[in-house]
């Protein structure tokens, strides 16, 4: 997906400013998101690639305005209204417009467990890689419309494999 998020090797958007002992939280609502996210997890309505996608399909304007969290909050709550776990209303309002069954539920004195378990990304240890290291490859010049982890810095480019 060619979007505003790929802004990688882009000229005119200034340095990457780097924070000297940055902590992992600037605030507790930082926080606070980061928890929702591996919360709504647990309902395994999306993977993290579409999660990854409803941060690349937030609109530009916002996007570039958006402190790191808030666009994994605005990605969040897109994905719960697609996947039907709440309304628009429900967002705007913070209030639900039906009781919840309870169903689904994640304990307090079930999340270790659940983290513990939880691989959100994994490649099958019996399907063997393509390529090894060492071997130059071409990386694809297409433009995905939905996710990909190809940047467009990269695409078209020749490279060797580093590491398996």
């Amino acid at each position: 997906m060619n979007g505003v998020h790929d802004m990688g090797g882009m000229h005119g958007m200034g340095p990457v400013e780097i924070e000297k002992n940055e902590p992992v939280f600037h605030s507790q609502w930082e926080a606070r998101v980061h928890a929702l996210n591996l919360a709504c997890g647990y309902h395994r309505k999306w993977n993290i690639d579409m999660g990854r996608h409803s941060r690349e399909r937030i609109p530009p304007a916002e996007y570039l305005a958006f402190s790191y969290y808030e666009k994994w909050l605005r990605g969040l709550e897109m994905l719960l209204v697609e996947n039907g776990l709440v309304t628009p209303k429900e967002l705007a309002t913070g209030r639900a417009e039906s009781k919840a069954s309870g169903a689904g539920v994640l304990r307090a004195s079930e999340v270790a467990g659940f983290l513990r378990v939880r691989r959100l990304a994994r490649m099958d240890d019996d399907v063997p890689a393509r390529f090894r290291p060492g071997e130059r490859v071409l990386a694809r010049n297409d433009h995905a419309l939905g996710h990909t982890r190809l940047p467009r810095y990269a695409r078209g480019k020749r490279g060797v494999i580093d590491r398996d």
